[in-house]
């Protein structure tokens, strides 16, 4: 500071009355040419597809950069040595770039956001193990609200580096529930049993049509995965009703859902004894 105020005390001691009429003229013309581009940029912008609020952040940045060089200029009409003041300008811009990196890669990172539409306000995502409904999208961060009723706030600069997934773009969300079956029951009556659970589940959609495939077989039992569609909106709902669903199926249909269980035989061995 000590040596911008030095370095415009000299220029302004040498100041005359033409050096001053120039430097008039100079922001006046610099100040009509600003209001000219504005208004030209504001047009340009309107024919976009950019949000309103994109666009706002755009003029702003415009606007500053237009008047920092409006700057620039009349103080190079009042005789102000440029190369040191756009040197002193360039070192301060640095330091306060460096003090505030994380500050301007969010605002990076929301501008990304808020002009590629990955998600938008009422969307359920999932980034970084975090899922949750679109509450608001800033330039620092988007807030997300949990199915567990808890807020939660994503730094737009890892929100736009990382994979998002939003379940809430195609308007359905698929379910896909894993049971359980003895190997002593036959395929047809458990992928039956299955059907019968999925017809009974209120909100699922008949078209992608719901499937049953047999997809493991485990320690103790055959693993069958029941899949079908729901609006995103009723997915909850309709998993938690799957479920229980799926359970009072198998039991009318006598089929024995298996458990972790040791069993332990007994024999004889020749002599008569127990071994």
């Amino acid at each position: 500071m000590a040596d911008l105020s030095g370095l415009l005390g000299r220029s302004l001691g040498k100041l005359s009355l033409e050096t001053a009429a120039a430097a008039l003229v100079t922001l006046l013309v610099c100040l009509a040419a600003v209001k000219l581009l504005l208004k030209l940029a504001r047009r340009l912008l309107a024919r976009t597809k950019l949000e309103e609020r994109v666009r706002r952040y755009v003029l702003a940045a415009l606007k500053l950069l237009l008047y920092a060089l409006t700057v620039i200029f009349t103080a190079g009409s009042l005789g102000v040595n440029m190369s040191s003041l756009v040197a002193l300008l360039s070192v301060g811009s640095l330091g306060i770039t460096l003090a505030a990196e994380d500050i301007l890669g969010n605002v990076a990172g929301g501008l990304v956001i808020l002009s590629s539409h990955p998600f938008t306000i009422g969307d359920f995502i999932e980034s970084g193990g975090v899922c949750g409904t679109v509450e608001e999208i800033s330039l620092n961060h988007t807030k997300l609200t949990t199915p567990d009723g808890l807020t939660a706030l994503l730094p737009n600069k890892e929100l736009a580096a990382s994979r998002v997934t939003n379940y809430t773009l195609l308007g359905r969300r698929r379910i896909a529930w894993k049971m359980s079956a003895s190997y002593g029951a036959p395929t047809e009556t458990v992928k039956a049993a299955c059907f019968q659970a999925v017809e009974a589940t209120e909100h699922i959609l008949s078209d992608p049509a719901p499937a049953v495939c047999l997809t493991a077989f485990g320690d103790s039992g055959v693993e069958f995965t029941v899949y079908c569609w729901t609006e995103t909106g009723d997915f909850w709902a309709a998993q938690f009703a799957l479920a229980e669903n799926l359970r009072s199926a198998f039991d009318r249909a006598g089929v024995e859902i298996p458990y972790n269980k040791l069993d332990v035989r007994i024999q004889k061995d020749p002599e008569g004894g127990e071994a």
